[in-house]
């Protein structure tokens, strides 16, 4: 990388450092309680911007009512924060966001230790495929020599795929 190509790119990483706190203002987050309660809508800059309660709540314990309050905010935020980790990530690059969590200590909300990692691909066709009573999903295969694999590619035929939509 030449020097013009150097000062380009620390203009273009300069004029996006400037858009953070816009993108912060933006970035989102909802969230619900599981009743359906409180809904609420924060950004990540933590400014309140939708809450919603059901008229149900108007009779409950009032420290019930702002212990629920809470805890879907505290869910919202987190949301909004991996929002913003998203925008951020898209605009400077993935590194940005590494660097962020290295600067403050905290791992963004999808890499917390307590965040549900989800499902994985094999889970997700093994339900689809006891759902729709297929049996194409059988249990891993064990690992076979990589020359065994090889001679498997050269047999395979693509149009043997089928589609799911």
């Amino acid at each position: 990388m030449n020097t013009r190509e150097l000062i380009s790119l620390a203009r273009s990483r300069e004029e996006a450092l400037g858009q953070v706190a816009s993108l912060m203002g933006e970035a989102r987050g909802s969230a619900h309680a599981l009743d359906g309660s409180v809904e609420v809508t924060v950004d990540a800059l933590g400014a309140l911007k939708r809450l919603w309660l059901a008229p149900s709540l108007a009779s409950a314990d009032p420290s019930r009512v702002s212990a629920l309050v809470l805890e879907v905010v505290r869910v919202a935020m987190a949301e909004a924060e991996q929002d913003c980790y998203n925008r951020v990530g898209l605009l400077l690059g993935e590194e940005a966001g590494l660097l962020v969590e290295a600067l403050s200590g905290r791992a963004a909300p999808a890499r917390s230790s307590d965040d549900d990692p989800g499902m994985t691909v094999e889970e997700f066709q093994r339900l689809r495929a006891e759902r729709v009573g297929e049996r194409r999903f059988p249990a891993p295969a064990p690992v076979v020599a990589s020359s065994a694999v090889d001679d498997e590619w050269e047999d395979f035929d693509p149009a043997s795929l089928r589609s799911d939509r």
